[in-house]
């Protein structure tokens, strides 16, 4: 035994691997490896430069669009049609649609900002479609529309006995009920908005005075950005897609994609498209879509803002992120020969809506940051053999990164947390985009996302009253995101300390 436990180590077994491996190596370098890292580099640098040329397009229109203040809501004279509807009292008959799953902690938020919105009581209407399967929320949802039914509202709850289509399939069946018919215009809100008293009055009146106007859509505002370092980063990838994406296309093609709630839709627009479909998870898209080919105009409204709550936990973000990611590549499958052949539309459109909307901003974007940036750049520094040019490695990633966080300058310092974050999440995307264009088992998989609404202000105030604990060498690395400028905060909604990008947040 002490002859064993004494004796040396036999390194010659080791050495003899490794220099299998080496000889493995040196034998499929040359043929295999450097040929289709040459072919992955160009083809991974032709989609950056693809990315890099949109980005540059939409941040000299945004631009001109905001030196010169010609944003597109700005050519109607909203101030004088608001004048003319309070003189006229000819208000339309307005349907407002409130989808929920589920939704304990928020249905009374969204319902009651919903309710206290000016309007004419006689010419309002107000749906909630609640789909939840638990009984005890159903009950409570009811409850809710009965009381502001008793102060004068007129609100309807309607439950389906099935979840056919989710959302759309909800939202369609709540379009066919006889009391709907006499209304004009119908508004949706999730189930976590909450929209101010004056929304109404300030998109209606560009409906009521552009007849060619099909859609007004305003922009989110998140209540709980500031939670943790997720928000934050959530934070500054849609202010961009609201504040440059959004505004573009509006200012450009009057074509957006409506992003299925804090919109004004034009019944008969609705209806002209199709309606409600749900082949996809993306139906808000869809339809936008569909009404864009049938020659109908969308505004958006970039200084009207609506509340609403961001995904807190990482699981439930990364379920949004794949419905995000798989439904917009799904659609462009199924709608491309759809789009390519329409007449209605001018060729610049068509190349609009193909080229920028679907194929750069929706495919090649996703695969850029996860094959480019995490798999072909590290691979050619490693071989070594492979020239890899500074301005495709190094100066168009960081124009982009630069363009799409100046949106949100408060977060600036959050950038390499944010570029780290994204790199980590485009693998979730990519995948979910491959599944959305081979339409794979969970192209049309439908999971809502989690909200918590009141239950923030409730761990907000346990979470300031809990004395402070002592934080492990650990955990304050985990927090240097956030103290970097001395908001550190408790973290809430079931977010241990030191667990901020973890699945447990």
């Amino acid at each position: 035994m002490r002859d064993l436990i004494l004796k040396e180590p036999i390194v010659g077994s080791f050495n003899g691997i490794t220099d299998d491996i080496l000889l493995a190596w040196k034998q499929i370098r040359n043929p295999l490896v450097l040929p289709f890292l040459r072919i992955a580099l160009i083809i991974c640098g032709s989609m950056s430069a693809m990315t890099f040329i949109e980005r540059v397009y939409m941040a000299i229109v945004i631009l001109l669009v905001k030196l010169l203040r010609i944003k597109r809501y700005t050519k109607y004279k909203l101030e004088a049609a608001e004048r003319q509807l309070e003189t006229t009292k000819n208000y339309p008959m307005v349907l407002v649609q409130i989808p929920m799953y589920n939704e304990k902690e928020v249905y009374k938020l969204s319902i009651s900002a919903v309710c206290g919105m000016h309007w004419p009581r006689d010419k309002l209407v107000v749906q909630v479609l609640d789909d939840s399967t638990d009984h005890a929320i159903r009950e409570l949802v009811e409850l809710e529309c009965q009381r502001w039914a008793t102060k004068g509202v007129n609100i309807t709850y309607e439950n389906r006995h099935n979840r056919n289509g989710y959302k759309a399939g909800a939202l369609r069946e709540g379009l066919s009920k006889t009391y709907v018919r006499d209304c004009q215009f119908v508004v949706i809100f999730d189930a976590d908005f909450q929209p101010e008293q004056d929304y109404l009055m300030r998109t209606m009146p560009y409906l009521l005075t552009n007849d060619d106007l099909a859609l007004v859509q305003a922009r989110w505002r998140f209540v709980n950005a500031d939670e943790c370092l997720l928000t934050r980063l959530q934070e500054m990838s849609l202010d961009y897609h609201f504040g440059v994406e959004q505004e573009v296309g509006s200012s450009t093609c009057s074509f957006f994609g409506f992003n299925g709630t804090a919109g004004v839709w034009r019944i008969r627009a609705l209806h002209d498209a199709g309606g409600w479909k749900d082949r996809t998870t993306v139906e808000d898209m869809d339809l936008a879509v569909r009404a864009s080919l049938r020659g109908w105009k969308f505004l958006f409204v970039g200084d009207l803002s609506v509340k609403n709550e961001l995904p807190s936990t990482f699981k439930a973000y990364r379920f949004q992120q794949h419905r995000w990611s798989c439904g917009p590549a799904n659609l462009f499958r199924k709608m491309f020969k759809e789009i390519a052949y329409c007449e209605r539309v001018s060729i610049w459109k068509k190349i609009h809506v193909l080229y920028a909307f679907f194929f750069v901003r929706k495919i090649v974007a996703h695969f850029v940051t996860f094959f480019f940036y995490c798999i072909v750049i590290p691979a050619c520094v490693l071989v070594q053999d492979i020239p890899l040019p500074k301005f495709v490695a190094v100066y168009i990633p960081a124009i982009i990164t630069v363009l799409n966080c100046v949106t949100t300058p408060r977060s600036m310092h959050l950038l390499i947390f944010w570029i780290l974050f994204e790199n980590v999440m485009s693998m979730h995307r990519v995948k979910a985009t491959i599944i959305g264009l081979l339409e794979a088992n969970r192209a049309n998989e439908w999971v809502v996302t989690d909200k918590l609404g009141n239950a923030l202000k409730q761990k907000a105030n346990t979470s300031k009253s809990r004395t402070k604990k002592r934080f492990q060498f650990g955990d304050s690395v985990l927090h240097c995101g956030i103290w970097l400028r001395g908001y550190l905060r408790p973290p809430l909604r079931g977010c241990k300390e030191g667990k901020y990008m973890s699945s447990e947040c």
